[in-house]
């Protein structure tokens, strides 16, 4: 956002910054399942992280190297805006924290430290120390020559060390090795089983310091207080010609160990002296860096709080729904070819994807494979099927996106892998990352070949599927599936040109035609007839189509808005935004689907897109939205649209204020869409069976 448009536009990192309280708000909700609230710790804390190596290291960034001083200025006072918003939420947290620790206690649950042990649990600490732990730590001695900037790992707590003597001080830092151990140690029963006592590493390690130190280092008395640095998560990738993508994005990587430091948090308590070492040896002299802090740090690990309590500490399973039309066939090609399938994960089971592509691997009528790779599991079946397929004679294309932040080395060996297996390997265009879901397969089928295809909002990662709320269509519509193939053939030869009349690929026809359905719309509301608009994203920050939106709403158009993150458009500004509502979901999964309903004069216009709306997604990366086509579907997915606004439960309000308050439940019927959904689908998948039991008791019998 430029300071021209601050007046109708939220900063987008002050937006996001929002976006991370309504995760916050989850942990104070006292509806939530107790440990599930120390989980949303958790994720807030893993948020903030990124947020400072990519969001504020980008204002960072802006401040140093802006040509003209307005620009300078704009992004000085918005980073002074966000320390304040930060420091405000760090209290916040802070308090929560303590309080849901008097919560686990009234259950019996204890996380204590180093100086409430007793006898017992400290002896067998210490045996736990020396035969567990001790083995993954290696002080860091700090003298004046030291380089730490170059030698500590980024987002990891360490807990720096001070000896004592009467002529000086001694400076270490040892790092608290999650890597390598388990955060939570749950400590053995001692009186009563009643009681459960669990302990953090960092309190583990201060309880047996000594034992590092006494043997090499005398001195009198010794302090310890924990730190956690982060640096700017981006990097530069050069333009020379004569090395690869790969070799400059290992680069790159490398780049990223030295970078710019952009946050210390440090425990507030930590002594002057301990402090002024810390930021002259790690090179912060900015004060907006400096973010004092509780006892404990890389609050990230608490996303895996153990439940050693009661099952109802924690969110009842839910029992991932089979699809009834891909199980009544003899094979996936016969469920698509019959009619298309759209899957809801985690409501649906992910492995029908990955049974898809196990099938493609072995199936005889099957020519080519071609896929889009974002980020995989770390034990992905989907990679294995693509290697399988290859032994089987397959052709299999892999576009694999070397730059998706922060799996950039995962996606480096998964590319070498693949390759060694005899798979062709694109890395897509050097200029452009790939963020598509694609996924396709070339069938002979009677003497012709048949594409299917599947086209998503998620990546193709089994972890990821049974926390993220993504949506998979799979289709045999051959004029979509040829426009797929037409995606991978841009990316192969990206100067070529290509005409798409059905998908909405960025960066090439995506936005004229999302401002050409908006246009028909404003239209419409000035010919005084209906005309609605519906956006489920998960981020909202593009000037030019938040302008086409505020001029829709000028016009008449109602407009109705689902954002899980950033959101910079403002409803209900008089004149410009009176139409427009914005509301946000944060449960127990995370919204990731991205969906837009244009009302077309009834046609209701319905896509299902991998873009946000923000320029990068729109302009600098190659997504595919596809339309919704099949009746039957497009019903199923406005009933789920319908299901999500009616939200009174998790719906927050986004307002100008950026208070995030919850949407009045008032009379009506309490409504959870997360769980509303899935009950939707469940009788979903109840009809469609009933549909085939009907079918099949019609059919003549031999």
């Amino acid at each position: 956002m430029s300071p021209s448009t601050e007046k109708f536009s939220l900063d987008k990192e002050l937006s996001w910054l929002s976006f991370n309280e309504r995760v916050l708000q989850e942990a104070a909700d006292s509806s939530v399942p107790l440990v599930e609230r120390v989980r949303f710790l958790g994720i807030y804390s893993n948020n903030m992280d990124e947020f400072f190596r990519v969001r504020v290291a980008e204002v960072r960034r802006s401040t140093l190297l802006s040509s003209l001083k307005e620009g300078r200025n704009y992004s000085r006072h918005l980073m002074a805006k966000i320390q304040t918003k930060v420091l405000v939420l760090q209290d916040r947290f802070d308090a929560i924290y303590v309080e849901l620790m008097r919560e686990l206690a009234r259950r019996n649950i204890f996380l204590i430290n180093e100086q409430q042990l007793s006898e017992f649990h400290s002896q067998w600490l210490k045996n736990y120390f020396k035969d567990h732990l001790k083995r993954h730590i290696t002080p860091l001695i700090v003298h004046k020559n030291s380089d730490l900037v170059k030698h500590i790992n980024d987002d990891t707590t360490y807990l720096a060390v001070c000896f004592y003597t009467k002529e000086h001080r001694q400076y270490a830092l040892v790092e608290v090795p999650t890597k390598n151990v388990e955060r939570f140690v749950l400590l053995p029963p001692e009186k009563t089983k009643s009681r459960k006592y669990l302990i953090l590493l960092d309190n583990i390690i201060r309880h047996c310091m000594d034992s590092l130190f006494s043997p090499f280092f005398e001195y009198e008395s010794m302090d310890v207080y924990s730190m956690k640095f982060t640096r700017d998560a981006d990097f530069d990738l050069n333009d020379e010609l004569e090395q690869s993508q790969l070799e400059k994005l290992t680069k790159g990587l490398k780049q990223r160990l030295t970078a710019e430091p952009v946050r210390l948090v440090y425990d507030r308590d930590m002594p002057e002296h301990m402090l002024a070492m810390l930021t002259e040896q790690l090179n912060i002299s900015n004060t907006e860096c400096i973010i004092p802090g509780g006892r404990y740090h890389s609050f990230k690990d608490f996303i895996g709080f153990p439940n050693p309590g009661r099952k109802y500490l924690e969110n009842t399973k839910i029992t991932a729904l089979d699809s009834v039309l891909f199980n009544r066939s003899h094979n996936y090609f016969e469920a698509i070819r019959q009619q298309d399938i759209l899957l809801y994960y985690p409501y649906h089971k992910f492995s029908h994807f990955t049974e898809l592509v196990r099938q493609a691997a072995y199936d005889p009528a099957v020519k080519f494979i071609k896929i889009s790779l974002y980020r995989a599991a770390k034990k992905s079946r989907v990679i294995q099927s693509l290697i399988d397929a290859v032994k089987n004679g397959k052709q299999v294309t892999v576009v694999i996106e070397l730059r998706a932040r922060f799996d950039e080395q995962a996606n480096i060996e998964w590319s070498r892998v693949l390759a060694e297996a005899g798979v062709r390997v694109h890395h897509g265009i050097p200029s452009l990352k790939i963020h598509s879901k694609l996924f396709m397969v070339g069938r002979e089928e009677q003497g012709e070949l048949k594409i299917y295809s599947h086209i998503g909002s998620g990546n193709f990662n089994e972890s990821t599927a049974k926390i993220y709320t993504d949506m998979s269509l799979f289709t045999a519509d051959q004029e979509i599936g040829r426009e797929v193939d037409q995606v991978f053939e841009l990316i192969e030869h990206p100067y070529r040109r290509f005409d798409f009349n059905q998908l909405l690929v960025s960066p090439y026809n995506a936005r004229s035609k999302l401002m050409a359905l908006m246009d028909e719309e404003i239209k419409r509301a000035k010919a005084k007839r209906k005309a609605a608009i519906t956006l489920k994203l998960n981020n909202l920050v593009d000037e030019l189509l938040i302008q086409k939106l505020y001029e829709a709403s000028a016009a008449g158009v109602k407009i109705r808005l689902l954002i899980r993150g950033m959101c910079s458009l403002i409803p209900q500004i008089p004149g410009i935004s009176d139409n427009i509502s914005v509301i946000s979901i944060v449960d127990r999964f995370l919204e990731h689907a991205r969906v837009m309903l244009f009302y077309a004069g009834g046609q209701n216009n319905l896509y299902l897109s991998s873009a946000d709306w923000m320029a990068r997604n729109i302009d600098n990366r190659v997504e595919v939205g596809v339309p919704i086509r099949d009746p039957q579907l497009k019903k199923m997915l406005m009933d789920i649209l319908t299901i999500q606004f009616s939200d009174n439960t998790k719906a927050r309000i986004i307002n100008k204020d950026q208070s995030n308050p919850y949407r009045e439940r008032g009379n009506r019927r309490k409504v959870r869409s997360q769980i509303a959904v899935y009950q939707y689908l469940v009788n979903y998948e109840k009809k469609c069976q009933q549909l085939i039991n009907q079918q099949n008791a019609s059919e003549p019998k031999a």
